[in-house]
């Protein structure tokens, strides 16, 4: 008889998930100023445009792809090649505001150093 695993949700995801619905609550993405969505795992990190009222992702990057093979994919230097990664695609469509939306995730270390990235690259929040 197989054993179920049931993986039980800890403190900090917990703390981080009701972080996350208060901001995002009061966030919303358009398609003239986009919503900036970051993922970030403990080997990689992932950021998406979305237009949140009509359901669709403009624009995805993540550390990843092979554009980004060699920049590191975990680390404040693979985020800072994926802030300007991103902030360049988002110019090929014509972006240049945004909101930013850290899902819960603190304000330091790689979300910080996307942000500042996604910024040199031209985008403005």
């Amino acid at each position: 008889m197989a054993t179920k695993i049931r993986r039980q949700t800890s403190k900090k995801q917990t703390v981080r998930f009701k972080r996350k619905l208060r901001i995002s609550s009061r966030m919303e993405g358009t398609a003239e100023r986009p919503r900036l969505s970051v993922f970030r795992s403990n080997k990689s990190l992932s950021v998406q445009l979305l237009d949140d009222q009509k359901m669709i992702t403009l624009v995805s990057a993540s550390t990843l792809e092979s554009e980004l093979k060699g920049k590191g994919t975990g680390n404040i230097e693979g985020a800072k090649a994926l802030g300007s990664l991103i902030a360049k695609r988002a110019q090929a469509k014509n972006i240049s505001t945004i909101v930013f939306d850290r899902s819960g995730y603190l304000y330091h270390g790689r979300v910080k150093a996307l942000a500042d990235a996604a910024r040199e690259g031209g985008l403005k929040f």
